[in-house]
């Protein structure tokens, strides 16, 4: 369907006010990122700043697209990829601050969870469900048929892996299980989540090998991210559901050793 030379001045004009929000967005993005290399204090909480930053200029720039769609019927490939930009920035801003380890016992990241302990669990649930809703808003404006459909199963990995580690487990454990805990609640909720995200992202980094890839490495995520779940299944003295991980992973791990043995796999 073609366009209208006045349909396209009107998309414009609708639309300067965000593009000047966004340039504003990113030009400060730029200074208090630089201004972060000479910060000696509170740098970590800077980071998660910007990390919020950076999901909030995310939906700015999809908000172009839904006023393309709008407006011209056309989506807007090159807003939706400077979206999808910002968010892989969010996460490397949290990845700086937590640490991007897939699996680890909890030991070897809590010097680097030590610095944010004042960070409330609520706040934490907050800014991992606002990236998710991003991400699941990114994936649905650029649809089935995105030439980024597998990209995605990276970036839903990635948060997933730093959902997991932006959360002290020791005393999420502590709180999970203490109903009088005034933070109970979004203990639950957020324990509950992480479990979730990496059950599913899992499987999608299995199904990327099995379907598409066919490299080793997207398959030893795949079981990197069960061993991670059952670490969690362990603290949280689920040992039916560890016994279960154990197993999946097992599975998933000789399988990949199969494949690489027969050639089938890159």
């Amino acid at each position: 369907m073609a366009v209208s030379e006045e349909a396209r001045n009107e998309f414009k004009e609708r639309i300067q006010p965000l593009k000047e929000h966004i340039n504003t967005l990113v030009n400060k993005d730029k200074a208090e990122s630089l201004a972060l290399r000479n910060q000696k204090e509170g740098v970590e909480f800077k980071k998660i700043a910007l990390a919020e930053q950076m999901i909030y200029l995310a939906t700015v720039q999809m908000s172009i697209n839904d006023v393309s769609l709008e407006m011209l019927e056309v989506k807007n490939n090159d807003i939706l990829n400077d979206a999808r930009k910002s968010l892989y920035k969010a996460i490397i801003y949290l990845e700086d601050v937590v640490s991007n380890t897939v699996d680890c016992p909890y030991a070897e990241i809590e010097a680097k969870i030590a610095p944010i302990a004042n960070l409330s669990i609520t706040k934490r649930l907050e800014i991992i469900r606002k990236l998710g809703l991003a991400i699941d808003m990114l994936v649905d404006a650029f649809g089935e048929n995105s030439k980024w459909k597998e990209s995605f199963v990276e970036l839903r990995g990635r948060h997933a892996v730093v959902a997991k580690n932006f959360v002290d487990m020791k005393e999420a454990v502590k709180n999970y299980f203490d109903h009088n805990s005034p933070v109970y609640e979004d203990t639950v909720l957020y324990v509950r989540l992480i479990r979730e995200l990496l059950s599913k992202c899992a499987t999608d980094y299995r199904d990327r090998y099995e379907l598409a890839s066919k490299r080793v490495d997207d398959m030893r995520m795949a079981v990197n991210l069960l061993i991670a779940l059952r670490r969690i299944a362990m603290v949280m003295s689920d040992s039916e559901q560890s016994e279960e991980i154990r197993k999946k992973a097992l599975v998933w791990k000789t399988k990949m050793e199969s494949d690489e043995k027969k050639g089938i796999s890159k």
